[in-house]
C-alpha cells in the first residue's frame, strides 16, 4: 500500500487534487481511498487530504499517521507546520515552489523535489493572479515524480473531474509532468 499525505490551505485545490489523483489511479484497476481532513477553517487555513492506493481492497479508513510520500501545496506550511511528522525513511516531498529542492532543510533520510505549480497555474490562467488554484498542475508532477500512473488515465481523470477550464487544466497538468 502506499499513503500519501498533501498539506495545503483551503482555497488552493488540495482536496480536489487528492480526489483526481485517485480518480487517476482508479481508472487503472487500483484500489484508491481519497479523503480531507479540516475542520470549519476559512480560505487560506491549512488542510490535509490524504490517498491510499494499493492492488487489493482497502480496510483501514483511519487517519494517515505514516505516509510514503508528502505533497506539500503551499511551500509556506513547510515554516508552519511539521510537514515530515510520521514520514517514513527514504520518502519524498514534493513542494510547490520555485524554489530549488536544497534550498529546504529537511534530513538527509527525505528527497526532496520542487515544482513551481504556482506559475503553471498562473500561466493558464487558473484561479487569479493573487490565488492561483494548483491542483491539476501538482497532480502532474506527482504522477511523474512517483511513477504512479499515466499521464492520460490523469487527463481522462481532469476531464470528468474538473468542470472548469477542463482544457485549460489539462494542459497545466501535462506542463507540470513534462517539467517534473
Amino acid at each position: 500500500m502506499i499513503e500519501i499525505r498533501f498539506h495545503g490551505r483551503g482555497g488552493q485545490g488540495t482536496v480536489v487534487a487528492s480526489k483526481i489523483l485517485a480518480d487517476a489511479l482508479a481508472k487503472e484497476g487500483n484500489y484508491v481511498q481519497a479523503y480531507p481532513e479540516f475542520g470549519v477553517e476559512r480560505r487560506g487555513a491549512p488542510v490535509f487530504a490524504f490517498i491510499r492506493i494499493d492492488n487489493k481492497p482497502i480496510y483501514d479508513k483511519s487517519k494517515i499517521y505514516n505516509p510514503d510520500h508528502v505533497v506539500v501545496v503551499d511551500p509556506t506550511l513547510v515554516e508552519a507546520i511539521d510537514v515530515t511528522e510520521g514520514l517514513k525513511e527514504g520518502s519524498y516531498i514534493i513542494i510547490n515552489s520555485d524554489k530549488p529542492p536544497h534550498h529546504f532543510k529537511f534530513p538527509g533520510q527525505f528527497k526532496v523535489f520542487t515544482i513551481d505549480a504556482t506559475e503553471i497555474a498562473v500561466k493558464h490562467r487558473l484561479g487569479t493572479l493573487a490565488a492561483p488554484i494548483v491542483n491539476t498542475a501538482i497532480t502532474g508532477a506527482v504522477i511523474k515524480i512517483l511513477k504512479l500512473t499515466k499521464l492520460e488515465s490523469l487527463v481522462e481523470a481532469i476531464r470528468e473531474g474538473v468542470p472548469l477550464k477542463p482544457e485549460d487544466n489539462i494542459k497545466a497538468a501535462i506542463e507540470a509532468y513534462e517539467r517534473a
